[in-house]
């Protein structure tokens, strides 16, 4: 699984960033998190404001801070949709 958080760096992103995380060690899963810090990148995801999640390729959050139960929902929603389910 490929996950973006996407901001420059500011607190709110790496809160959000330490939400993802948490969320994706609790829920045993495997993924790649990378922080995407050019504004021209982060503008090429259309988002409305940052910080931004992106879950493979899908934007899912913009200008906010999801709680981890929204962050665990995406991810098994994209789980499930990696595996054809």
């Amino acid at each position: 699984m490929d996950i973006k958080v996407l901001g420059p760096g500011c607190p709110n992103c790496q809160r959000l960033e330490r939400i993802v995380r948490e969320a994706v060690q609790e829920m045993g899963m495997e993924a790649t998190i990378s922080k995407v810090t050019d504004m021209r990148q982060i503008m090429s995801y259309d988002i409305v404001g940052t910080p931004g999640l992106v879950i493979n390729g899908k934007v899912v959050s913009s200008g906010r801070i999801p709680s981890k139960a929204e962050v665990t929902t995406w991810l098994a929603n994209a789980a499930m949709a990696e595996s054809g389910s």
